[in-house]
């Protein structure tokens, strides 16, 4: 006498499993804006800078148009023309990141690991 398998014993489960996606799935989209709402932020702290390229901005369009050896020499000055030196300080430099690992050396200490020859 084979065994045999009654379907309609798995609906209550279907259900459940639905209402579990589903659940997942809005706390899925939910959870992103709680997570930004979550940590206080000042909005004054990031005005200064953007500010300054505004008012940069605001006057570059009011003379006339620069040659390009004096943007060269705006750009030289910072990270871009636009940018400036704006927070230059606040990016990552080989200066800076003493303990940065490039792709190299992490590829290179993976296969040492891998070979034995750490």
């Amino acid at each position: 006498m084979p065994i045999r398998f009654n379907l309609s014993k798995l609906c209550p489960l279907r259900w459940l499993l639905a209402a579990f996606v589903a659940g997942v799935l809005f706390l899925s989209t939910a959870f992103p804006a709680a997570a930004i709402s979550s940590t206080p932020s000042d909005p004054t702290k990031g005005e200064a800078p953007i500010n300054d390229i505004y008012e940069k901005s605001e006057d570059v369009l009011k003379v006339e148009p620069r040659t390009q050896g004096e943007l060269k020499d705006e750009a030289e000055r910072g990270l871009n023309e636009v940018q400036g030196a704006a927070d230059i300080d606040k990016m990552n430099t080989p200066e800076n990141s003493d303990q940065a690992v490039t792709a190299k050396e992490q590829v290179e200490r993976a296969l040492e690991k891998i070979t034995g020859r750490d």
